[in-house]
């Protein structure tokens, strides 16, 4: 009896190590696990930078096409400043700047070296009758802030980051909430669904093909974009972006 009795105590007491040294350890592997957590909004900015290729001394030339109907257009990126233009025709180019703040994201259109402000309703207008708007073709949820990472999904059998951005309070445009899932290792956006604030799908944006223009930088080379009916979430229309391979690729001081 006493030798059961002297058992019985040694594993009540061998149970209380193991609680207090879980207890110890548990604080320890949380914050290692945080430590060692991605940063979604460094994330975002890799994708960002990778999307509007400005790293190029003449920008990122390319095309949207719906149909029959196709569109050239060349995208630029400085800082917290995007230009971007398309040629509806074919000697006047429509040229959009657009400036990111910190509460803010003022789109406007530059007509004769005047730069004239973008109303929340055109911001959503469709360009040359695609898929793509101007919200779209800026990528402006890009830049709003408090990403949050969702953990990791494959798409298309790759590797990717899941981030959740929610617009911002007294944001124009369409979407309420954006996911985007960037490729783990090449920094590259793969696929971006924009919600609306009953969680419909209105658009999504796929990426077929990614092609490098620096080194260590990679962007979408065609992407493929469609409209939903958010209420059924069928597919209602597409319209293909392709970008050209680069001739030249120089820094222009973003890093």
């Amino acid at each position: 009896m006493a030798i059961l009795a002297d058992r019985h105590k040694s594993a009540i007491l061998l149970a209380m190590h193991r609680r207090v040294l879980l207890a110890l350890t548990l604080p320890l592997l949380c914050l290692n696990a945080m430590a060692q957590a991605p940063d979604p909004a460094a994330i975002l900015e890799g994708a960002r930078l990778s999307a509007s290729l400005t790293k190029l001394e003449k920008g990122l030339t390319g095309s949207i096409r719906k149909g029959n109907l196709k569109t050239p257009v060349t995208l630029f990126l400085m800082g917290r400043e995007i230009q971007f233009q398309f040629f509806e025709n074919p000697n006047t180019p429509r040229i959009f700047h657009m400036r990111m703040g910190d509460s803010s994201y003022n789109l406007f259109e530059i007509i004769d070296g005047k730069t004239r402000d973008l109303s929340a309703s055109q911001l959503v207008t469709p360009i040359a009758s695609t898929d793509l708007t101007y919200e779209d073709l800026s990528l402006r949820f890009f830049y709003w802030p408090n990403p949050k990472l969702e953990g990791s999904e494959d798409v298309g059998g790759q590797p990717c980051y899941k981030i959740r951005i929610d617009k911002p309070h007294n944001t124009t445009g369409r979407y309420e909430v954006v996911y985007v899932w960037v490729h783990e290792k090449f920094g590259a956006f793969m696929k971006i669904r924009g919600h609306d604030s009953k969680g419909g799908l209105l658009k999504e944006f796929q990426v077929e093909d990614i092609m490098q223009v620096a080194d260590r930088v990679w962007t979408l080379r065609k992407m493929q974009v469609a409209s939903h009916d958010p209420q059924s979430g069928r597919r209602i229309s597409i319209t293909d972006v392709t970008f050209d391979s680069p001739n030249q690729v120089k820094p222009r001081g973003l890093r």
